[in-house]
């Protein structure tokens, strides 16, 4: 072979041309990815196919943001009992959020009792839920992996402790889209009284098509803004109208492809106009009997907010909205101070409601086909703060599920003998994720979007379990 030796002005040329060349190839569509991901990348809500046969079709997870105490509600530790005012503060000082305030173990200001068939143990702050300890699944073992509301929120809602990404409901109506096109397939139901933290971010689409974001309704006054016209007219003239604006966003989106936005824009305008209806009658509480409404703790107090929201929860399910997430304001179960007082204010809102909807949906046969979540973003600590409250946990943390293929009354999972980690059979949240995606016919590895050269995930990277032994 001959080799011919270059000027400096050729091998110049040559190397701009190769950067120029691979620069190009660079900008081009991998059109092998796109072709292969595209097919499974939907961007509406029609309904799909599970992976495989689901357990459950809805979900209704009754967030508890602040941080439920574990050994206050669910997980008694008759060693708090024996230890009460004994030093601990030295083997977890790590572990401790404001070390300044941290006192000595301090045990329980509350009763516990076995209840049910089941024997479950439940402590007399929460008296409704003891009647329902059968149908339910107590999982005593969870941990995660911060101990600060913001990420270990984060963390609890999307699988990750950064922000903007796709959030529970956004994974679900992903996965499955929904059976009711006339209302929103993830609804968030919020409380009156203010956002929890992080706000909005607890119901995002992240990455996902916009479309799959959890739409805020309202539990008193208007639920859904603006969603009655001023005016009445013939029902032809609206029809025509809708016709007219259709073509024209039509027309519009043709001439802008791939926009997920304006996509998404138009099809939350489109399910607004078949909102007026529908919405109007599954939010209409007075369609329920008096003794229905009385069950729930409507018209009684601290439980109405919690009440009514957990009422429309049921009448969502009942017509096809996949996912309802509740919250509570701001983190009324953050009890640095005051522990007992607290979780008596918060068991007042929650604990009644949250029964009726139990028994409710379990009447009407609803029960075995929609998972109940119940939990926070983390627990607290075995050691008191500021002489009579308890701080963040991150180590040990009480959930519950119910219904949707769910054993009920049984107790996974144990604690170690002060309630301070989590010590048998333990599950991360990345493992409560994979197993609600699993009782929904989701295989957690397969449901992902593909992104900037990755399979993108509710679960991440992290190594997941379903946790078989609470499923039915």
């Amino acid at each position: 072979m001959i080799l011919h030796r270059s000027t400096r002005r050729q091998l110049l040329n040559m190397f701009s041309t190769g950067v120029s060349a691979a620069a190009l190839y660079s900008l081009l569509p991998d059109t092998r990815a796109t072709e292969e991901h595209d097919q499974r990348e939907v961007r509406d809500l029609t309904p799909r196919q599970s992976h495989f046969p689901a357990r459950a079709k809805n979900v209704i997870h009754l967030f508890m943001n602040g941080g439920p105490s574990q050994m206050d509600l669910l997980d008694p530790k008759p060693e708090l009992n024996r230890s009460h005012g004994k030093s601990y503060f030295d083997r977890i000082a790590g572990e401790v959020e404001n070390p300044g305030a941290a006192g000595a173990l301090m045990r329980s200001p509350f009763r516990f009792a076995r209840h049910g068939q089941s024997g479950l143990w439940v402590s007399d702050v929460m008296p409704h839920l003891s009647k329902c300890v059968d149908d339910i699944a107590v999982v005593k073992s969870l941990h995660t992996t911060n101990l600060t509301h913001e990420p270990a929120l984060f963390h609890f809602h999307s699988g990750n402790t950064l922000p903007g990404l796709p959030t529970l409901g956004a994974w679900v109506t992903y996965g499955l889209g929904s059976e009711n096109q006339n209302l929103p397939a993830y609804v968030v139901l919020d409380d009156p009284g203010g956002l929890p933290i992080n706000r909005t971010q607890n119901w995002q689409s992240g990455f996902l098509p916009p479309v799959f974001q959890g739409t805020r309704f309202r539990a008193t006054g208007q639920p859904v803004l603006d969603l009655k016209p001023e005016f009445d007219e013939p029902a032809s003239v609206t029809g025509l109208e809708r016709q007219l604006i259709g073509s024209l966003d039509r027309l519009h989106k043709g001439r802008r492809a791939g926009n997920p936005e304006l996509s998404a824009r138009i099809a939350s305008y489109e399910l607004a106009a078949r909102m007026q209806l529908a919405a109007s009658d599954a939010l209409d509480l007075e369609q329920e009997t008096q003794d229905t409404q009385s069950s729930y703790g409507i018209g009684h107090g601290a439980a109405d907010s919690y009440g009514r929201r957990c009422l429309i929860a049921r009448r969502l399910v009942e017509r096809g909205v996949r996912f309802v997430q509740i919250f509570l304001d701001s983190q009324p179960w953050d009890n640095h101070t005051g522990l007992k007082k607290g979780l008596e204010g918060c068991c007042a809102r929650t604990d009644q409601p949250i029964a009726a909807l139990l028994h409710d949906l379990k009447a009407r046969g609803l029960l075995e086909s929609t998972l109940v979540i119940w939990g926070g973003e983390f627990g607290r600590l075995p050691i008191a703060q500021s002489a009579d409250g308890r701080d963040h946990n991150k180590n040990a943390m009480v959930g519950w599920m119910a219904g949707g293929g769910v054993k009920g009354g049984i107790s996974y999972g144990e604690t170690d003998e002060i309630g301070y980690a989590a010590a048998e059979d333990q599950v991360s949240v990345t493992d409560w994720h994979a197993t609600m995606l699993h009782l929904l016919g989701l295989d957690f590895d397969r449901l992902s979007w593909y992104r900037n050269g990755l399979e993108e995930k509710l679960t991440g990277v992290n190594e997941a379990r379903v946790v078989h032994e609470i499923i039915a």
